[in-house]
């Protein structure tokens, strides 16, 4: 499971994908306000969604533009009660960007990304938030620079191979190259500067692409994890848990997730790709007055896990994004990076259970919506 393939971060929007596909990396991490020392949780995205179709023209799928989009997005914002969490959306013509793939290296306007060094500058006017709902963008400003250190990563095994790459035999495929990811640098927004520490960063780093989104979605992750019993903070340790409704070839396959826990240098991995493993998982989300509420259960013969999260809705963000055909189906796809939560950890023998260990999530990522 915690095993580095560069190759699952290259640049995938070939062949029938940079017709009808996108492809991101994303990055969420914690920083501190450089005056006040106020926490705050970031994240920046890099996205392409088919290059192919409108390489020197930017386009968009939404009213009142309704075309299918193409396009290079830069991503960025916050989450945070009191007005703190906004998404901002600056759009590239594809021409403008320079993409490689080994190494890796995306290069849009100010913009720079690599396996090591991420910077860039985000800008929307109110007005231009107000007379563009194609943009689908709060209005504010954002910049960063920062150091990556990817230290874990989930590697999801045989199901985002490069044969089944190839076949595109997956609607959405996953790879967390830094389920932890230590991130040192700044980030200003609106003004405020926060810096950021590694050993207080909680970072995270993956990439998504495909054809289309699952439906549902689910994700969560956390690598700020303390030990309930003696508040130790464990810091060879991170959780990441994704998927909702995979689909194989266009073929819905039920409601499954992928989990992984690397807990004080051991994988407790819980895949249905890795079928031999005899993994099993099963997840509930709710939505109340004033939460999101995630419950995920995951076995395997020799080990179980449930984790329980939840996030303040005033937290979180009801993130944007339009599918490769140009419709936004997803219209309440609610995102947090502030979530909090618990994880127990048990050991199966013989018919019992036996807890291993009782965990506090915080700084967690989370992610749920569906159509």
């Amino acid at each position: 499971m915690n095993r580095s393939d560069l190759a699952r971060d290259r640049y995938m929007l070939t062949g029938r994908l940079a017709r009808r596909g996108y492809d991101w990396w994303w990055q969420s991490f914690t920083g501190h306000h450089a005056v006040t020392g106020e926490e705050r949780v970031f994240f920046v995205e890099y996205f392409v969604i088919n290059p192919a179709v409108s390489p020197d023209v930017a386009t968009f799928g939404q009213p009142p533009v309704n075309e299918i989009p193409s396009y290079v997005m830069l991503k960025a914002g916050s989450w945070g009660a009191g007005g703190r969490g906004k998404q901002l959306h600056a759009f590239f013509p594809v021409s403008e960007a320079r993409i490689s793939s080994d190494p890796l290296s995306v290069e849009v306007g100010t913009a720079r990304l690599t396996e090591t060094h991420a910077a860039g500058d985000v800008s929307v006017t109110a007005d231009a938030a107000a007379q563009h709902p194609e943009y689908m963008s709060d209005s504010g400003r954002m910049s960063w620079d920062l150091v990556i250190d990817k230290r874990l990563a989930l590697n999801v095994g045989y199901g985002a191979s490069a044969f089944f790459r190839w076949l595109n035999a997956f609607t959405m495929f996953w790879h967390a190259e830094g389920m932890k990811t230590l991130y040192r640098g700044t980030v200003t927004i609106d003004g405020e500067t926060y810096l950021v520490t590694p050993e207080t960063s909680y970072g995270y780093a993956d990439k998504n692409w495909g054809s289309d989104f699952t439906n549902p979605w689910v994700w969560l992750a956390s690598s700020n994890l303390t030990r309930r019993s003696t508040g130790e903070q464990l810091l060879d340790s991170a959780i990441d848990i994704g998927g909702g409704r995979p689909q194989v070839f266009g073929v819905p396959i039920g409601r499954r997730l992928i989990v992984g826990f690397h807990h004080d240098g051991i994988d407790y991995d819980f895949n249905f790709s890795r079928f031999w493993t005899r993994s099993t998982t099963a997840f509930d989300c709710s939505e109340t007055d004033t939460e999101i509420v995630w419950h995920v259960t995951a076995e395997n013969p020799s080990h179980a896990l449930t984790v329980d999260v939840r996030c303040a809705k005033d937290e979180m963000l009801l993130v944007n994004y339009e599918a490769p055909d140009g419709v936004k189906r997803h219209t309440r796809l609610w995102n947090g990076g502030t979530g909090t939560g618990r994880i127990r950890l048990y050991a199966k023998t013989r018919g019992t259970r036996t807890l291993i260990d009782d965990i506090d999530m915080r700084s967690t990522g989370c992610e749920y919506g569906a159509y």
